[in-house]
């Protein structure tokens, strides 16, 4: 089932297949791209800035351009895996096939988001600004009551419970097909998927003691393995109005819907799970240095 599931996906980006979109969606061909501007402005827009910042700020890493040219590549492979999740031909094959939808979700949270957030780019994207702009916008992050509300949402606890919330919610079967029904929600379910990661990555990388990071990381594997596996397990169509389009594409409802259970149950799980051994592996060796390793910096 799987081998002629996949064959027959990527075989469906060398045929003809007539567009069917939302109200309002912008299509142009045989397999289009998802033209909508209120995904396309905060992509572009956030590429201007953080290229801009990177200008700035090249001739002042001089000292340390290697590190400086890591985080740039890492931004940019993060920024292209979003915008390929939503602005690709990806995107609109995901309405027509929940294990396409799912694949395009794991990319926003399980792979977007990390380098996103590995790259550190708000330092980047704050030096884009003018200097009269920089400096207010850098005072009101200092405030005691900014500071008080990153630091309660930046919590690893916090941060996994609210990343594990909008997983789970957003999958409930109404949801869910509310989503792929209204494009207002289908936008909000995925700035929730990706705020939520954006969040829970930034904890677990940057705010975390790596032993506890590990922790939050294996609990979200886990949690996410146990919905993938309701989903692909179930004996039932749990996602009608996602899966409908499924037989245009040779597959039976039930069968995508098990396709994407799995997606979500294997190799998302792998991504979170490969993260945490990291994590363990590095506080073993720090640890074994001098007993930091369950010490981090406290990133702003």
């Amino acid at each position: 089932m799987k081998t002629r599931s996949a064959i027959i996906i990527l075989a469906a980006t060398a045929i003809s297949h007539p567009a069917i979109a939302h109200d309002g969606h912008a299509h142009s061909g045989a397999f289009p791209w998802t033209l909508d501007p209120w995904i396309l402005a905060p992509l572009v827009l956030s590429a201007i800035l953080y290229g801009c910042g990177s200008l700035r700020l090249l001739a002042r890493a001089a000292a340390s351009r290697h590190a400086f040219s890591h985080r740039m590549a890492s931004f940019w492979a993060g920024w292209f895996v979003l915008a390929g999740a939503l602005v690709s031909p990806l995107h609109w094959l995901g309405e027509h096939l929940f294990t396409v939808h799912m694949i395009e979700h794991e990319l926003v949270m399980a792979v977007s988001a990390p380098l996103i957030v590995l790259a550190r780019s708000p330092a980047m994207l704050l030096w884009s600004l003018p200097r009269v702009v920089r400096r207010r916008i850098g005072q009101a992050l200092a405030s005691k009551a900014v500071s008080r509300i990153w630091t309660f949402l930046s919590n690893g606890t916090i941060a996994t419970l609210a990343h594990g919330a909008a997983i789970w919610a957003w999958h409930a079967p109404v949801l869910f097909d509310a989503a792929i029904e209204s494009f207002p929600l289908h936008r909000l379910q995925h700035l929730c998927f990706f705020m939520t990661a954006i969040l829970f990555w930034w904890s677990v990388i940057w705010k975390t003691n790596r032993g506890l990071a590990a922790w939050h990381l294996f609990l979200t594997m886990l949690h996410m393995s146990i919905l993938g596996a309701l989903i692909a397990l179930s004996p039932k169509v749990l996602y009608g109005l996602q899966t409908q389009t499924s037989g245009d594409w040779g597959l039976s409802p039930l069968e995508d819907q098990q396709m994407a259970g799995l997606v979500m149950w294997v190799p998302a799980g792998i991504v979170y799970a490969a993260a945490a051994l990291a994590l363990v592996a590095l506080w073993i060796r720090d640890s074994a240095k001098g007993g930091a390793g369950g010490t981090r910096i406290v990133a702003s």
